[in-house]
């Protein structure tokens, strides 16, 4: 079936639904889910940075069964290589023909796990799927299915046995978010629900991928006017004048902050941006795209207080 238009209160209804769904298995993160399903209809992917054990797996799992979409999962490994994900071509040798066998990547939903585990050359598998939704294999290319989302995890502790990803790959990535250990009172409500049998349970199908698909084109309908648009431009661009900043946000990142912006717009039933879109996407959508110049502590929490200099220093237009 072929997309259709939503008008934007049935769309700002239908994120919420997933988002509430979703919430029913992955409880106490309120905050991830929401910014997890904005990145998804916003068409971009999601980085989660976390130690093991808060649900990242979980997170994918019900966010795929609440879309009826197919998930695949791949541990990333220092053995794991470029074919194991994106697929192989063999010789039939009762069809006397090669035929190309799909990979993982071939889904809906693609979970990542431990993405730093992998070397580069695997690493950088992803590279063409992210950015243009096919793979190339033996010089002949193939379309993956849509919509496509990956999320891929890396634990930020353990150091040892992991390859940092390239900022090429950094920059693939819509949003970078962190779940966090639960509060008490989430806690005891995660042990209740899993207590009786599996977490998945309570979730159910919100909708199909077509509909999914409409809520993608509705997201990019949203109105942004050019003021905001130079607004967007000068965020990104005081990324790569500050003296903090070896190297600034890409063009890339301008495109991401505008999409991620139109997806929070839609979120709350509007279909024109306003300034405190853009700037509270701005926090998901810069600090992992911008490398702190040496000599600043190059952390995840340095990235953000550079943002926030940077986001009280750029003028926000009058609309």
């Amino acid at each position: 079936m072929r997309p259709t238009e939503i008008e934007i209160g049935r769309a700002a209804e239908l994120v919420g639904q997933l988002i509430a769904n979703i919430g029913k298995a992955f409880v106490g993160k309120d905050e991830v889910v929401h910014r997890a399903v904005l990145t998804l209809i916003a068409g971009g992917h999601a980085l989660l940075e976390d130690v093991p054990g808060v649900g990242k797996t979980l997170l994918a799992r019900a966010l795929a069964k609440s879309i009826s979409g197919d998930f695949k999962r791949i541990q990333f490994t220092a053995d794991l290589l470029p074919s194991d994900v994106i697929g192989v071509t063999t010789f039939n040798q009762e069809r006397h023909d090669f035929v190309f066998r799909p990979g993982p990547i071939f889904s809906n939903i693609l979970l990542c796990d431990e993405i730093n585990r992998s070397n580069p050359r695997t690493q950088s598998s992803l590279l063409e799927a992210m950015e243009e939704g096919n793979v190339t294999v033996d010089g002949v290319p193939y379309s993956l299915p849509t919509p496509f989302f990956v999320i891929a995890t890396q634990n930020p502790v353990e150091l040892e046995g992991t390859y940092p990803l390239p900022f090429a790959q950094m920059d693939r990535f819509m949003c970078r978010l962190s779940i966090g250990y639960m509060h008490r009172d989430a806690e005891m409500e995660m042990l209740r629900l899993q207590r009786a049998g599996s977490a998945l349970a309570p979730v159910a199908k919100v909708m199909d991928l077509t509909t999914l698909q409409s809520l993608q084109q509705r997201v990019r309908q949203v109105r942004v006017e050019d003021s905001l648009l130079g607004y967007i431009v000068d965020l990104i661009q005081a990324t790569r004048t500050s003296d903090s900043v070896e190297y600034g946000a890409s063009p890339r990142g301008s495109l991401d902050l505008q999409a991620i912006s139109q997806a929070v717009a839609l979120s709350k039933g509007r279909d024109y941006v306003l300034p405190d879109d853009i700037k509270v996407s701005a926090r998901y959508v810069l600090p992992h795209r911008f490398i702190i110049r040496r000599g600043v502590a190059n952390t995840a929490s340095e990235s953000e207080a550079v943002l926030n200099r940077l986001l009280g220093s750029v003028p926000v237009p009058a609309i």
